[in-house]
């Protein structure tokens, strides 16, 4: 049974335990006890010290003057790490004019309703959509924010408020970046440039929507080294690979030694490429050092749309990415809006729908989809202080399952999460009452 923490009565004895602790170099404030951190039913159980939000121990019969949280021999993992979400047009299909579908229709929809936007009705949107972030086991998340001169700045004005009142849960960054163009749509620019200068660590593109696709990478190639800060582009969203920009991106990347620094999103026309042809791009991505995001709800929503029959699924193939060196993150994007008029926020469920997309069976292959929402995901947005490791933030997620790939095959709901020691939510197992004799 998972417990509540166990009181500690302020005694002289248990101060003068906590002080000798202290002293042997395992201080704890807190214990998960029991828990399982590797996979497989022969896993043994061990317990996790935690200090002022850092994990100080992983061993086990762990003993201190501390909150204790008995596990009951479940998985814990790091907690899961958004890479590319849409916190300022989450939550407004009750808005929508059109159910027309498609990229071309979402974008103008969206490019309607936010006339209309303002920082507080962001804000709140957003809160709704942070809040089912929380109760699934995320801890930190990027989220993606568009500028231009319709919007200006007022998403980002009801978004900054949000980065304080949730770090209790989660960090969040804020990547700037033009959805319906940047050198087409005079103004955009300079708001990009405030829009940084306020509260974006990460500049984004959206190239396909621009007069000039190049102009735009190499503009943001531009301001990302002026600011020293990474990049984080959609990119090559499309139904076919006649063209793609993402060789383009790797030039530049390896140009300006950007390696590690740029990662780009949705890049659905991977997915219609020969075998031979998908292992050199990759091979490209790789040794650039560009890293992928693959966006399974909205690419899947939105690709194979000129098609009537055998209609394409359009999601970029990310286990067949790993295996030659990319790194690769599986993330929401949109929530609630024409773009995606679906989704909970679960990013297990995201990782299993990918499986499901991709066909991906093994289990080792599934435990890489785990692995792509949570470490693979925090190397991408370059998180120094993440992994369950000694020393590392206690940023944790706790599931009711013997392995990340059970936890994805059997799509596992978080039953707890902590970021930095202190637990952000909890959910009870659920209970059969079977009928009495």
């Amino acid at each position: 049974m998972l417990c509540a923490p166990v009181p500690q009565a302020p005694t002289l004895c248990l101060r003068i335990r906590r002080i000798v602790t202290r002293m042997r170099g395992n201080a704890m404030d807190t214990i998960l006890r029991n828990v399982r951190i590797a996979d497989g039913p022969d896993a043994q159980s061990v317990d996790i010290g935690i200090e002022n939000g850092r994990i100080t121990a992983i061993e086990s019969r762990l003993n201190a003057d501390a909150r204790i949280y008995d596990i009951g021999g479940r998985l814990v993992t790091p907690g899961f790490v958004e890479t590319h979400i849409h916190l300022d047009k989450s939550c407004i299909l009750d808005r929508l004019s059109s159910g027309q579908g498609g990229l071309d229709a979402a974008i103008g929809e969206v490019a309607r309703l936010k006339r209309e936007f303002t920082p507080e009705n962001v804000y709140h949107r957003a809160r709704r959509t942070l809040e089912k972030c929380v109760l699934n086991g995320t801890t930190h998340i990027r989220t993606h924010l568009e500028v231009d001169p319709v919007i200006g700045l007022r998403s980002l004005e009801g978004i900054l408020p949000l980065v304080q009142e949730f770090r209790w849960a989660m960090d969040i960054e804020i990547c700037i970046f033009p959805q319906e163009g940047l050198l087409n749509n005079p103004g955009t620019d300079e708001l990009i440039v405030e829009g940084l200068r306020r509260g974006g660590s990460v500049v984004g593109a959206a190239p396909y929507t621009d007069s000039d696709p190049h102009g735009q990478i190499d503009r943001v190639f531009e301001i990302a080294r002026q600011f020293d800060i990474d990049i984080d582009m959609h990119l090559d969203f499309g139904p076919d690979a006649d063209s793609m920009d993402m060789d383009l991106v790797c030039d530049l990347t390896e140009r300006f030694g950007y390696g590690g620094r740029v990662a780009v999103g949705h890049v659905t026309k991977l997915s219609a490429l020969s075998p031979e042809r998908l292992t050199a791009q990759a091979r490209r991505l790789a040794s650039a050092g560009v890293a992928v995001t693959v966006l399974p709800a909205t690419d899947l929503y939105l690709m194979g749309r000129h098609q009537d029959h055998s209609v394409m699924r359009g999601v970029a193939p990310a286990h067949r990415l790993l295996g030659e060196g990319v790194n690769c993150s599986l993330s929401t994007n949109n929530v609630l809006n024409p773009f995606t008029p679906f989704g909970d926020c679960s990013l297990v469920r995201m990782a299993n729908l990918y499986a499901n997309i991709c066909q991906v069976g093994d289990p080792r292959e599934t435990a890489e989809c785990y692995e792509m929402v949570t470490n693979r995901a925090a190397r991408l947005l370059r998180l120094p202080d993440y992994g369950l490791a000694v020393g590392q933030s206690a940023d944790l997620a706790v599931l009711d399952c013997e392995s990340r790939s059970a936890a994805v095959s059997e799509v596992i709901s978080p039953m707890m999460a902590f970021k930095s020691g202190k637990r952000t939510f909890y959910r009870a197992p659920a209970v059969m009452e079977s009928p009495r004799p």
